[in-house]
């Protein structure tokens, strides 16, 4: 059947018409019909919005790659509903940083005391894109199952490296500069990745902030958007807080109690309690998710087959090969490996595969601490020699609480320390992990072992020292 509109009073084909005028008839028609913005339904964000040219850029290579590479690496393995991928985090985080730059450019929302910071309204423009381009790529440099084993990159290197030289590629910079306005790779590296991992660069405050919205540690959106997102996939409550009132009561201040302190990220007194849920909410997640013993020791065993597969246990920094890997290929790799006994990484891959993980056999805890600092240490020590280097494995992780300080400003006392104003902040611990895991097969014989011996064990060096 032929397509014809009907103009005028008369009726005539597309063809005709389209040979007669030229196709502008044409071209008008397909610019009517396409779409310039796109909207994509996200179970924390609802819907994240975008025009026709950022989805260029979502479509690209290194971001697509994203859809393969889990946000919790062998967590679905506990909990599993934990099957989300980098690439609705990189949404979300784009989403909310969105959020965040609109309410802290506001008119009504700058502070007298930092209204110099922000540039010209068609620059705004200019930005708002380098930071929602910034928070979609800030993670295009993982790895295959994201962090558990990012140590085997060769020379130090980070994922973070990885996404810079990715960002600065030359697909993604034929990408930056058909944008209007076309954007500075430089800033979108910047704001990526922030001034820790690019203490060679020079930020302005302005681009310290922006990048902090991305990466910082009270209220970046990364921790806010995988806070959110993996406690929704697990099952748990524990990441749930008000990050709506959160971002709604952000606002650029002077970092000090005067005008003339440098410009941060701080809130009004109306979202400390919103403040302090999430850094609390990211507390109990380490405490109860990310740092499972079970969920810890799937880690070991995979970095243990990376080891036995990978071509001199490492991965390749090429940014080429990095973007053929993704946990497609190591996940078909461990089934291959798990079948065949002569697979250099057949034994870690059975423990993966057919949950044969090393089981809990002591955990750091209070008590033993105060008889002795290193018990976790000797426990390991006297398991290796009981029953084989081969059967026992040790997991350390610590992560320092650090102090998170920002400015809050009250309505009777101007901006105000939160260290000084939470009674919650100051007092949130440092996460510490220590544990040892034993093989399945000698569990019930170590636990009795161990029962019977802990004490001894523990209070060895103390009797060494006497003697």
């Amino acid at each position: 059947m032929g397509c014809s509109l009907k103009l005028f009073g008369g009726q005539r084909s597309l063809g005709e018409m389209s040979r007669s005028h030229g196709g502008t008839i044409l071209r008008i028609i397909k610019q009517m019909t396409t779409k310039r913005f796109h909207e994509i339904r996200d179970p924390v964000a609802v819907f994240v919005k975008l025009d026709t040219a950022e989805r260029e850029v979502l479509n690209s290579a290194p971001v697509q790659r994203l859809r393969h590479i889990h946000q919790l690496a062998l967590t679905y393995l506990v909990y599993p509903g934990a099957t989300h991928r980098r690439f609705e985090h990189s949404l979300g985080v784009m989403h909310l940083a969105s959020r965040v730059f609109d309410v802290i450019t506001d008119e009504e929302n700058r502070h007298d005391g930092c209204r110099d910071i922000f540039p010209a309204v068609d620059e705004l423009r200019y930005w708002r894109r380098v930071l929602r381009m910034a928070a979609l790529c800030h993670d295009i440099g993982h790895l295959p199952f994201s962090h558990a084993a990012e140590e085997l990159l060769p020379d130090k290197k980070t994922h973070e490296d990885l996404t810079y030289a990715l960002i600065k590629s030359p697909e993604m910079e034929r990408l930056w500069n058909t944008l209007t306005p076309p954007l500075n790779t430089n800033h979108i590296a910047k704001l990526a990745l922030g001034q820790k991992e690019l203490p060679m660069e020079t930020f302005s405050n302005w681009e310290a902030i922006l990048s902090e919205i991305i990466t910082g540690n009270a209220f970046g959106v990364d921790r806010i958007d995988y806070l959110l997102r993996d406690s929704l996939h697990a099952g748990v409550a524990y990441g749930k807080f008000d990050h709506y009132r959160l971002i709604d009561t952000l606002r650029i201040l002077p970092s000090g109690e005067n005008n003339l302190s440098e410009p941060t990220l701080g809130v009004e007194a109306g979202g400390l309690h919103s403040a302090e849920a999430l850094i609390l909410a990211r507390h109990f997640m380490f405490t109860q998710l990310y740092c499972h013993p079970v969920r810890r020791i799937y880690d070991i065993h995979l970095k243990e087959f990376l080891l036995a597969t990978l071509p001199g246990g490492k991965y390749s920094a090429d940014i080429r090969s990095h973007l053929q890997i993704t946990d497609a290929e190591i996940t078909t790799e461990i089934r291959k490996a798990a079948a065949d006994e002569n697979h250099p990484g057949h034994l870690p891959a059975v423990r993966i595969s057919n949950r044969q993980h090393y089981r809990l056999l002591y955990e750091r805890n209070p008590e033993d601490i105060k008889a002795n600092l290193q018990s976790v240490q000797m426990v390991f020590e006297a398991a290796c020699v009981e029953f084989g280097e081969e059967n026992v494995r040790r997991d350390h992780y610590s992560k320092n609480a650090g102090i998170i300080d920002f400015p809050v400003l009250t309505p009777m006392n101007g901006i105000v320390s939160s260290w000084v104003l939470s009674e919650i902040i100051p007092t949130i611990p440092s996460i510490v992990v220590d544990s040892v895991f034993v093989s399945p097969l000698i569990k019930a014989k170590a636990a009795l072992w161990l029962a019977k011996n802990k004490t001894d064990i523990i209070q060895r060096v103390e009797k060494e020292e006497e003697q």
